[in-house]
């Protein structure tokens, strides 16, 4: 699997990856100065510091089981239990940073909050029953291995 889409999708998610970190290590810089064009973000840089923080934090452990299972894929093994905790995982990340969006309603209403908030929901959803669809391929492929 050395495609160009497969390189290219390497290269994003390590991107992704790094650059999360220091995004996530910099949010009350970036609160602090967006504060400066944005009475909200001024009055709340505290709390929305926090908030995303933690969101922050959530995605990037998203993008860590994302390139864990992509291993998987480079390497034509993916059906293994390694990536049904993976995927588990994801989902439960995923309903975090819609929790810590949700408290965003306590600060400010906007659609976009509630959009993300929907779209987690969603995501964590899709990662749990995806996990499990994954779990039964690993059974079968485990019995199938095993036949002679």
């Amino acid at each position: 699997m050395n495609g160009k889409l497969t390189i290219f999708t390497k290269i994003l998610l390590d991107f992704l990856y790094y650059t999360g970190i220091i995004v996530t290590a910099i949010v009350p810089l970036i609160i602090s100065f967006y504060g400066n064009y944005n009475t909200y973000f001024a009055q709340n840089t505290f709390q929305l510091s926090i908030l995303f923080i933690f969101s922050g934090i959530f995605a990037v452990l998203i993008i860590y089981e994302l390139r864990k299972i992509f291993k998987t894929v480079l390497a034509d093994d993916c059906f293994i239990r390694q990536n049904v905790t993976s995927l588990n995982k994801m989902g439960t990340y995923s309903f975090f940073i819609a929790l810590c969006t949700s408290c965003r309603l306590f600060l400010y209403l906007t659609p976009a909050v509630i959009i993300v908030i929907l779209v987690f929901v969603i995501a964590g959803l899709f990662s749990k029953v995806l996990s499990r669809v994954f779990d039964k391929a690993v059974t079968y492929k485990l019995e199938n291995d095993l036949t002679i």
